[in-house]
């Protein structure tokens, strides 16, 4: 028997179904909580380039799935470090083998489209971090004539000031954030800072491992050994952040830091640092007073074998750091800077890089280099304990090195403690 509608009948059934479109929408929406970029090293496509995994995290469950356009190209040939701009519109990513910076901008749908590149002022980035206003980066070597891999030199700080882009015809650029020229240390009238030590030790070579800015973005901080020496010993140089990003060295800069520093990371206050030494596998903590870091009381703090990797949740009291040679996690709850720790969850294959999702803090993620994956884990925000996602690892391109994300329309629903 064939049904009759009458138009009443008609107009209702359209709203009916507008109003579950809509609601599916909206719960799609919800249930994407952040878009992870995930750079993998090894070189794919024809023009040998790396490629950037974009996941989308599920707010309910923490499962990453990558969206379908995904991966895309990094533009540049190994790619090795990641920073988001702070108003999540711009992406960039360091290409170590083309020392160069690609800008990707960032669609709402977490797509990524190339629009800018620059060239590092040193050779072989293989650290970035951004603020409002700047953007740093950490290269291997000096630019100089008589520095190469057969004769290495050491490493460098460049800084370029970000500017805020738009449509209108006034705006350097058609980006929401724009890189401008890099800055100019005017000690040596070149645009970039040498990490070297002063007096007999000044011509040892120092090999940067790390960059990090402080939340309130006064200071920056790169991890770095001197490599002359044996065995060797690790530093943390420090700058105060002037105006246009010209850079300061600090007073006592700079701090000692264990044997080979591999990983640095900073908490929301910006009170407090922390150091991961790759080889005497602990964690160093350092408070902060106007940009001096003063080592914290029972630090250093055990870790596992090989730490390469180190956040601080940016919302809870937690740390965690990533052991490359375990493939595991260590967890640390945090008071008055100080590290507690809490226990030990497995990764894939040799994590070198990790993250916690910017709109909840509730889930955390490792890029393991070995085992072409990602690790999902879901954040206790009241225990800091991990519990594996679901389908926890997911594959990426081979060989990741770096991880960054972005909130995805707000805070996500259904995400408990």
């Amino acid at each position: 028997m064939r049904m009759k509608f009458n138009k009443s009948s008609q107009l209702l059934l359209v709203s009916v179904a507008s109003l579950l479109v809509a609601g599916f929408m909206t719960a799609c929406i919800t249930l994407t909580v952040d878009f992870v970029f995930v750079a993998s090293a090894k070189a794919a496509g024809p023009n040998n380039y790396g490629e950037i995994d974009v996941f989308e995290i599920n707010s309910e469950s923490g499962r990453m799935r990558q969206i379908p356009a995904s991966p895309f190209p990094s533009a540049g040939r190994d790619p090795v470090a990641e920073a988001v701009s702070t108003d999540h519109g711009s992406l960039f990513v360091a290409n170590q083998d083309d020392n160069n910076i690609v800008q990707f901008v960032i669609g709402n749908d977490g797509k990524l489209y190339p629009f800018n590149t620059v060239n590092t002022p040193g050779v072989y980035p293989l650290g970035l971090a951004a603020t409002a206003s700047n953007l740093f980066v950490v290269d291997t070597y000096q630019p100089l004539p008589t520095c190469s891999t057969a004769a290495p030199c050491s490493g460098s700080i460049a800084v370029y000031p970000l500017t805020a882009g738009g449509s209108a015809s006034s705006a350097p650029c058609a980006a929401t954030v724009c890189i401008g020229a890099p800055a100019t240390n005017s000690a040596i009238s070149a645009n970039y800072w040498p990490l070297t030590l002063a007096g007999k030790s000044s011509s040892d070579v120092i090999v940067p491992t790390a960059v990090n800015v402080l939340a309130s973005g006064a200071y920056v901080y790169v991890t770095a050994y001197d490599s002359s020496v044996t065995p060797s010993v690790g530093y943390v140089f420090g700058f105060a952040v002037g105006s246009g990003g010209v850079l300061s060295p600090l007073s006592g800069s700079p701090f000692a830091a264990g044997i080979q520093p591999s990983a640095i990371a900073s908490d929301s206050t910006s009170k407090y640092v922390y150091v991961t030494d790759f080889s005497r596998g602990d964690v160093l903590g350092y408070s902060v007073a106007s940009g001096a870091l003063t080592p914290l009381g029972g630090s250093p703090f055990p870790a596992g074998n090989q730490p390469s990797a180190v956040v601080v949740d940016q919302t809870y009291a937690y740390v965690y750091v990533a052991n490359s040679q375990d493939s595991t996690i260590t967890a640390y709850s945090a008071s008055n800077g100080a590290l507690t720790r809490l226990g030990t969850y497995t990764t894939g294959l040799e994590p070198v890089a990790m993250g916690i999702d910017p709109s909840t803090s509730h889930f955390l993620y490792t890029a393991n280099f070995l085992g072409n994956d990602i690790s999902g884990f879901e954040l206790s925000s009241t225990a800091g304990t991990l519990l594996d996602a679901q389908f926890s690892p997911y594959p990426s391109n081979d060989q990741p090195t770096a991880v960054a994300a972005i909130p995805h329309n707000g805070v996500g629903g259904g995400v408990q403690p």
